[in-house]
């Protein structure tokens, strides 16, 4: 049986989950599903980052929106930030 990664939301990612519209929040559940079964499908464009996100990874929920999370363990990782590229890296 395939191992399952598990997702825990930081409190900041959920406040910023909120403020995301209804099919961006879709969208969202949608990768984080795909994430939990291959963190490394194509579809999410999962990359690590540099400069003030050093440490963290970043995966695509549309083209424009991302999600940033680190991984804590083999099989665990934390959802820090969510919000449009500019939002998040400028």
């Amino acid at each position: 049986m395939k191992k399952v990664f598990q997702i825990i939301p930081h409190k900041g990612f959920t406040k910023q989950l909120k403020k995301q519209s209804p099919k961006i929040r879709d969208k969202v559940k949608a990768r984080l599903l795909v994430f939990i079964h291959n963190p490394s499908n194509q579809l999410l464009n999962n990359h690590a980052l540099t400069g003030k996100w050093k440490g963290y990874r970043s995966i695509n929920i549309t083209g424009d929106t991302r999600a940033i999370y680190q991984r804590i363990g083999d099989d665990t990782a934390i959802f820090v930030a969510i919000g449009t590229y500019s939002q998040l890296y400028s």
